[in-house]
């Protein structure tokens, strides 16, 4: 059984979207900020119904992260992919949506999403909701649900866009699709891994964390969760440059090279063995084979 979501969107939103494809991976903002979104588990869909007066299905995503973050962090993670060309752009489109915002908006990550053309535009099911707010669930143990997904198959194999399964995948019983985190999805997903805290220090404030990839992207590292770490700026930029290393029994080593390089390093040696937090969820652990690899170039 697989859940699908039918989310209203700003039809806004999905014109600009759709005018930029293809894209890895889109925000789908929920402009209130106050409830974490949990109708879906990553490897779901989201489809966009576009709202009223169109009411039409026009598209989906495969649903990957849910979080509430500053409207910053959306821009400078996702930028246009948050449907908007600037940020002051996008932030008018919040307000516009909520004058009420406070400056946090929910973030529904999606992966390989795929904007139909207009004349692909199908209705919503038979039982929506008309005066819905955000959307409705269904899955495919309904006939509603299945439906649906099966329509959703189907544009997909026309569109050549296989963003549901496999071409081996595509018909059958219906099964989850691993999503595949952009550089956006990433950042946030490591963020929300570690509660927002620097691993190390515990550091919160926002603006000075930044997600580390231990396994850098050039080096066929991955977006993957577990292929990152929370770590305050200054720490990151140690990281990168193998100054320090985490050891895949979870603790921190600082390198020599930064007394004898820079004659300094007191805060950094203070922290040496200190053992880092973990993520939520087991499943984000940093993997010990991408530690091993950093620490095959780090130098004690």
């Amino acid at each position: 059984m697989i859940r699908l979501y039918v989310a209203n969107t700003d039809p806004e939103w999905f014109k600009y979207l759709s005018q930029h494809q293809p894209l890895d991976e889109v925000n789908h903002w929920q402009p209130g900020g106050q409830q974490q979104f949990r109708a879906l588990i990553p490897g779901e869909l989201l489809v966009f119904r576009l709202r009223s007066p169109v009411n039409m299905i026009a598209g989906y995503g495969i649903f990957a992260r849910a979080a509430l973050l500053p409207i910053s962090l959306a821009w400078s993670s996702f930028g246009e992919k948050n449907g908007q060309p600037d940020f002051e752009t996008f932030k008018s489109a919040i307000l516009r949506l909520n004058p009420d915002n406070k400056g946090t908006i929910g973030y529904r990550i999606l992966t390989q999403p795929v904007f139909l053309p207009e004349s692909r535009w199908f209705a919503p099911p038979s039982d929506w909701p008309r005066q819905t707010i955000g959307g409705k669930r269904y899955s495919t143990d309904t006939a509603e649900g299945l439906a649906l997904w099966e329509r959703l198959t189907g544009e997909a194999v026309t569109s050549g866009r296989t963003g549901l399964a496999e071409p081996r995948e595509m018909f059958g019983a219906p099964t989850l699709v691993r999503p595949r985190l952009g550089q956006g999805g990433f950042r946030v997903g490591v963020i929300e891994a570690y509660d927002r805290r620097c691993i190390v220090t515990g550091e919160r404030t926002l603006p000075a964390l930044e997600a580390a990839h231990i396994v850098p992207v050039k080096k066929q590292g991955t977006h993957e969760i577990s292929n990152g770490l929370l770590l305050r700026r200054d720490l990151h930029a140690l990281f990168d440059q193998h100054y320090i290393t985490i050891r895949p029994d979870k603790t921190l080593a600082v390198s020599r090279r930064i007394r004898e390089e820079f004659e300094n390093g007191r805060e950094y040696y203070a922290m040496d063995g200190r053992r880092v937090r973990d993520p939520a969820f087991p499943n984000d652990a940093p993997s010990v084979e991408a530690l091993k690899r950093h620490n095959d170039l780090f130098v004690e």
